[in-house]
């Protein structure tokens, strides 16, 4: 029995995997949403990288869409990301502050160093360690959308990522989501207002934006 359609006033919550890309067309032999979701006629409102994983927002309304994704209404984005070595203060105050990138220099973020994630689920296949050298969590949270840009940031300040997980985008958070794991939920009323904007689009943006995962 095929599902109904969202309703306009509802976004879905995924829990992306790693290794999962994010869009519903067949690539090259690898997973794609279509492996977990089977409801007709959304589309991701933003990216998330093929080796990133965490918090995807799903909608079949495009006006939202436009407005979840829209880098002028700077929705922020809180990540979780896993990286080599024992974070200083001072990168720390480097990510708050922005830190010079190719494309040019990043927005004030917030960063902290912060303990394992108490809810975190074991990734598969897991991060190669190096026994000799530790990690550090960071939870960093952004206001734009640059490409592969939280790995960027922290390997700026010298410290690479290993894992990557978004974990809130705006008023939505990942909460007890497991990998592939699914719900759904309401949308703020402001942002319902915003979305209704002359210069949302009324239809998902299906393009190649979608049919490529490029994100941080």
């Amino acid at each position: 029995m095929s599902k109904s359609p969202l309703p306009s006033k509802r976004v879905i919550l995924l829990n992306k995997p790693f290794q999962v890309l994010s869009q519903f067309s067949p690539h090259e032999g690898k997973t794609t949403l279509a492996e977990f979701i089977e409801q007709p006629g959304i589309y991701p409102a933003g990216r998330l990288d093929f080796d990133s994983e965490g918090l995807l927002l799903l909608t079949g309304d495009g006006q939202l869409q436009h407005r979840l994704t829209d880098p002028r209404h700077k929705l922020p984005k809180t990540y979780w990301a896993q990286v080599e070595g024992e974070v200083s203060q001072q990168a720390l105050q480097r990510l708050q502050t922005g830190v010079v990138l190719k494309d040019g220099k990043t927005k004030p973020a917030r960063a902290v160093a912060i303990p394992e994630p108490h809810r975190l689920w074991q990734r598969n296949p897991p991060i190669r360690y190096r026994a000799n050298i530790p990690t550090t969590w960071i939870e960093l949270t952004i206001t734009e959308g640059r490409n592969r840009q939280v790995r960027r940031m922290t390997a700026a300040v010298g410290y690479p990522t290993l894992r990557l997980i978004r974990c809130a985008i705006g008023p939505w958070s990942i909460g007890n989501l497991q990998p592939g794991e699914h719900r759904e939920d309401t949308v703020p009323h402001d942002l319902l207002q915003s979305s209704g904007s002359k210069t949302a689009r009324t239809s998902p943006r299906r393009g190649r934006y979608y049919q490529r995962s490029r994100a941080r």
